[in-house]
């Protein structure tokens, strides 16, 4: 039999679905706007470097417009409204966001960098999903156990990072809507352009003006936005270090703050896991979205007694994995989202090197153009390792072993971050036993970067605090 029976040739999706502008404003009180001061970035395909379109950069002024219109309609339209009634337009836009899935999962590969498979399958689904889900909260927000009278808060400052663009946006804007609030977003300044395709299907909705308002622009327009003396909550999604700016900035005010932060995801193995399915999870774990993922699994914490067995399976699973256009439907690993993450990817895989760990990267061909890392593996790595404490935010494993639960659980509970770990074994008393002691917001059972919309997530530690997602995720929106 040939080596290259299995070939797959080349699927591509068409680009012809999306309808991309050449340029977009910000969009305030139902309708796109010029900036202030005329200012406007690029965003461009990581795959091959080609610009996108031109993007409205929002200063100070804009950002007190779009606060004053998220105000007004609160006090005036959507906060008055009766919760079936805001259920509606929930519902509504979950509908046009299934109808519009084929466009949206291509025009997120194409901004994001990400296969279109994951677009496709996984991100879009749920961003219908959350909508769904909290269009049927909207008018039960008494019975959801936070208080008899839930009130909203007001106008929601929300920021969101690139790695999961539109599904971030749907954990930030559908419990705020569902709950009566209106919302201020900023999306990442290298992904705006799902967030301002969301922003027509608003409009196709027909949702009322300044309901939602969406900002765009890099660091500068959302410290203003979270600054803002107009705004009664905010939400970010993003890197510890900005999480941590955020928190300064909004002490001593009467702001209520959720942050979900950065990760550095323990994913255990004992003997007696199921291996194969194991090293599917792991592959899951680091190489889903590229590892651009806050809850990856980050370190790989094998038994010794199965450890080179492991090693090698897993590795022979990473040397079929299939990296190249994300608009391939056989992609599995795309583009890293822009150059500065790509560096430090670079960097800190360099410091691994550095510190006597061993880099094993799958053999593949990277793409002469666009922003590439190949998935790699460090192996020799000890906790005092930084590619074993620091969030790489990228396909990069660092393998450590263990001998007993005791140590796997002191391995996986020696770091700041608190976000998220998995844990494979056969043993039902000996998941239990883990996760009872595992300093972790969100822990999988022989499985990992497992969502739902009706199951909250968030962290401990530098990992943030505050959830999203279930019924928790309406308490972050509600004063009660």
């Amino acid at each position: 039999m040939a080596d290259d029976i299995f070939t797959y040739a080349p699927a591509p999706e068409s680009r012809s679905v999306v309808r991309l502008r050449s340029s977009y404003g910000l969009f305030i009180d139902g309708a796109f706007a010029d900036p202030a001061e005329g200012r406007s970035l690029k965003t461009v395909n990581p795959a091959d470097e080609e610009v996108l379109a031109e993007v409205a950069v929002a200063g100070e002024a804009d950002v007190d417009r779009a606060v004053a219109a998220a105000r007004r309609a609160y006090e005036t339209v959507w906060g008055p409204m009766p919760g079936a009634e805001r259920a509606k337009y929930l519902f509504r836009i979950a509908r046009i966001l299934q109808e519009r899935s084929r466009e949206l999962a291509v025009l997120e590969s194409l901004d994001n960098g990400k296969p279109i498979k994951e677009t496709r399958d996984v991100d879009l689904p749920l961003v219908a999903a959350h909508f769904f889900y909290y269009a049927g909260w909207a008018d039960k927000l008494g019975h959801a156990g936070l208080g008899a009278d839930p009130r909203p808060l007001g106008v929601a400052a929300q920021v969101i990072p690139w790695n999961f663009p539109l599904l971030m946006l749907a954990w930030k804007i559908a419990p705020a809507l569902a709950t009566g609030n209106t919302v201020v977003l900023k999306p990442a300044e290298t992904t705006p352009l799902s967030a301002l395709v969301f922003a027509e299907i608003c409009q196709e909705a027909e949702l009322p003006p300044g309901v939602v308002n969406i900002v765009t622009g890099a660091g500068e327009t959302g410290r203003a936005l979270v600054a803002h003396g107009g705004v009664d909550k905010v939400a970010f999604t993003g890197s510890t270090e900005v999480g941590k700016e955020i928190a300064r900035t909004v002490a001593g005010t009467r702001k209520r703050v959720t942050l979900e932060l950065g990760g550095k995801g323990a994913n255990i193995v004992y003997d007696d896991a199921a291996l194969d399915q194991a090293v599917e999870g792991i592959v899951t774990g680091i190489f889903f979205n590229q590892g651009h993922v806050c809850c990856a699994g980050s370190r790989l914490l094998v038994q010794e007694s199965v450890a080179e067995d492991v090693l090698e399976r897993l590795k022979r699973r990473i040397s079929t994995l299939r990296m190249g256009d994300p608009l391939d439907k056989n992609t599995d690993i795309g583009a890293i989202n822009s150059a500065a993450q790509l560096d430090k990817i670079r960097e800190l895989s360099g410091i691994g090197d550095d510190e006597g760990a061993q880099r094993w990267t799958a053999p593949c061909e990277l793409p002469s153009r666009g922003y590439w890392f190949p998935p790699t593996v460090f192996t020799g790595v000890t906790q005092a390792h930084r590619i074993a404490r620091e969030e790489i935010f990228g396909p990069v494993l660092s393998v450590l072993t263990f001998r007993t639960p005791a140590e796997a659980v002191e391995k996986a509970n020696n770091t700041p971050f608190g976000l998220s770990a998995g844990v494979w074994t056969e043993k039902g008393s000996r998941m239990l036993w883990t996760a009872n002691r595992l300093r972790a917001g969100v822990i999988w059972s022989n499985t990992f970067n497992k969502f739902d919309p009706t199951s909250p997530f968030g962290g401990y530690k530098e990992s943030g605090y505050g959830r999203e997602g279930g019924r928790h995720g309406l308490e972050g929106y509600i004063r009660g």
